[in-house]
């Protein structure tokens, strides 16, 4: 029999991308307020793998991601996303977005997504948001899955990750 346990903290990470790149730092400021310092910071990413949000955002789309120190509980992921979603709200203007917040965290064994959107391989994790499994890691590598988003597909964004897990590993550590 399984017995329930105490799920292990997780490393917060939130994945932004945006038109204009001098969003990030008030964005980063907001995030910071809200969830603690920020560790680590990604170089730009191109996000031009979709044009799903052409008409939207515009183009070119820059993504960062923004790692934070503090690790959370697990199940802080959906109110983490609605306070994500606010933020993209009030970044907007005549009902188009500025900006796109992806939060989500890492574990040693995967790196998982916040969504509102329901899909098959998305679990419903409480608040009408959902846990997108975006990542797994095997063979000391992050591997992709059949529905993982081509921008976290990129050799570049799982190295960036992949650093990001070591980091998390100091800090599982320390706690």
């Amino acid at each position: 029999m399984s017995l329930p346990k105490k799920p292990e903290p997780a490393k917060l990470i939130t994945g932004l991308f945006m038109k204009d790149k001098t969003l990030l730092y008030v964005l980063a400021e907001k995030l910071a307020d809200s969830f603690g310092p920020i560790d680590m910071v990604s170089e730009w990413f191109p996000f031009n793998f979709t044009g799903y949000y052409k008409f939207e955002m515009g183009e070119p789309l820059f993504r960062r991601i923004l790692v934070f120190k503090q690790l959370i509980s697990q199940d802080a992921l959906p109110d983490i996303k609605l306070k994500t979603n606010s933020l993209e709200a009030f970044y907007s203007r005549d009902n188009r977005r500025l900006v796109n917040i992806d939060p989500g965290y890492m574990l040693l064994e995967r790196f998982v997504l916040a969504t509102g959107k329901n899909f098959t391989h998305r679990i419903h994790i409480g608040k009408g948001i959902y846990a997108d499994l975006t990542l797994i890691f095997q063979k000391n590598n992050f591997q992709t899955l059949p529905w993982t988003y081509p921008d976290y597909s990129d050799p570049d964004m799982r190295a960036f990750l992949r650093q990001v897990r070591e980091r998390y590993k100091i800090d599982r550590q320390l706690t």
